[in-house]
């Protein structure tokens, strides 16, 4: 029983032993601000920790946004009043592409489809272009190229189909309603494609 407690010791013991190898090598250098030989040192024995202190002198602390300041608050407000109106189409359309509700080349169905159309496709930049000559349907499936993604199709009149990003539906409608503050949300919430709310 005590020679597990012994060996838990060990470590202690050790850092132990270090500490007083560097100290008996002259390793560990002193601290100014323990003692009052601070102005008799010489430059060359200053110690990394003062020259760092330099850099990071205590005269001029990083810059970091804080909580008080204006401009921070409002981009808060603003951000959180983003998030809150594109919330329920993004919930509704990750629901589509990732749950089990839809299998692939289903078409969804008639309230999906047109919160899909009214809150998403409308704002695509090339929604003319996707719509051609007429939507007949939304369907979700597997994307031609990438094909472990699943994305929404326009499904037209004429018997073809064709993909649309919802991320650049959101970005088009934030860009459209948010304006003064589009770029910056965009940049924060649409990193490498992928949406963070």
């Amino acid at each position: 029983m005590a020679a597990p407690l012994l060996l838990r010791g060990f470590p202690l013991l050790r850092l132990r032993l270090h500490r007083h190898h560097r100290i008996a090598a002259g390793l560990l250098t002193r601290r100014p601000w323990c003692t009052d030989t601070e102005s008799t040192r010489r430059d060359e024995d200053v110690s990394f920790a003062d020259q760092s202190a330099a850099v990071f002198g205590v005269k001029d602390p990083p810059q970091y946004p804080r909580w008080g300041d204006l401009d921070l608050r409002n981009w808060k407000d603003k951000e959180y009043e983003i998030v809150r109106d594109i919330e329920p189409i993004t919930f509704l359309t990750k629901e589509i592409l990732h749950s089990d509700r839809y299998m692939d080349g289903e078409r969804l169905t008639a309230e999906d489809e047109r919160a899909v159309v009214e809150k998403l496709l409308v704002y695509h930049p090339h929604s003319e272009d996707k719509i051609g000559c007429g939507l007949d349907s939304i369907m979700v499936d597997r994307h031609p190229q990438f094909r472990c993604s699943r994305c929404l199709f326009v499904a037209r009149t004429d018997g073809g189909w064709i993909d649309f990003s919802y991320h650049e539906c959101h970005r088009a409608y934030i860009r459209r309603k948010y304006p003064s503050c589009a770029e910056r949300f965009i940049k924060d919430h649409f990193k490498h494609r992928k949406f963070l709310l």
